[in-house]
């Protein structure tokens, strides 16, 4: 059995992580509040962007764009997988590195020369780096405060490469931020560029609007010109949305994580206090009866 000294003493230990967990989860919220205020306003404006720009192609256009090119055989593809550069966030950094283990298994028929990774986050760099592979690049400061600068380079570099058919198509791994309770694991295409299906929008009251291709655009100079210049914007934005969105992902984890660490932490103090409080009481009564045995002898 333990001393009341080591109980005691874990007591404290336990004490001190729970303000450092407490510390901890105080500060991802208020940095979960502020990316999160960049989610709302980035998302929005990303997706009716997108709707426009599908709006355009699915309008009959005879527009012919690189970035739109399904290459008939896949032969060589870049993976751009968003995780963190610290730790202490849950299975944030777990649940990427799965996923990406299962799109390498999936790969894997093409060579690893044929596989072009690209990093955001520290913690993904390092376990591609002990599995053997080798980085195409690394962006890790986009992972600690997300920047239109540096995803747009990375976004050229990914079309400079597609359109020199260096690469046939371009995967995006990350969380994508739903609420602070849920972040989804998500992998989807960057390249080639696809027309999604446009979808009736429905109101809060119930109703749907009318589907984004049946406004009438006005545009000027002309709708391929437009295309033209917009599908790169487009692609940028995209990219930058997802920087932003698994930054939020990531303090949304971190302070689930937190808290429920300090959860945790309060309950085994309550633990070790009933059990220290058993054995300081169980150590009295042992001195009682060895005074009331000497007594009576």
């Amino acid at each position: 059995m333990a001393s009341l000294k080591e109980i005691k003493n874990r007591i404290n230990s336990v004490k001190s992580t729970r303000q450092i967990t407490s510390a901890m989860k105080m500060v991802s919220s208020a940095k979960l509040h502020k990316a999160q205020g960049m989610v709302e306003n980035m998302l929005p404006y990303q997706q009716r962007l997108h709707a426009i720009l599908n709006s355009l192609l699915a309008s009959g256009l005879s527009v012919s764009s690189p970035y739109i090119e399904t290459r008939k055989e896949v032969r060589r593809v870049a993976i751009v997988i968003f995780a963190s550069n610290n730790s202490l966030c849950g299975t944030f950094n777990a649940n990427i590195i799965k996923l990406l283990e299962q799109t390498l298994h999936r790969y894997a028929p093409l060579g690893a020369e044929n596989i072009l990774l690209y990093t955001v986050g520290k913690k993904v760099e390092e376990a591609l780096r002990k599995s053997g592979r080798t980085l195409q690049a690394s962006y890790s400061s986009m992972a600690d405060k997300p920047q239109y600068a540096s995803s747009t380079q990375l976004a050229q570099e990914l079309m400079q490469a597609f359109v020199k058919q260096e690469i046939d198509q371009v995967e995006l791994i990350y969380h994508h931020f739903k609420s602070v309770g849920t972040q989804v694991l998500t992998q989807e295409t960057f390249l080639p560029l696809t027309l999604a299906s446009i979808e009736t929008q429905k109101t809060e009251s119930g109703t749907s609007d009318a589907p984004f291709l049946n406004k009438d655009y006005i545009v000027e100079p002309s709708p391929e010109e437009l295309l033209t210049q917009l599908i790169p914007k487009v692609l940028a934005q995209k990219l930058f949305t997802v920087s932003v969105d698994s930054h939020t992902s990531e303090h949304a984890a971190r302070m689930l994580a937190m808290q429920t660490a300090t959860f945790n932490a309060n309950e085994l103090i309550q633990e070790l206090t009933k059990q220290y409080n058993k054995t300081r009481q169980q150590t009295i009564t042992n001195e009682l009866l060895d005074i009331v045995a000497g007594s009576m002898r």
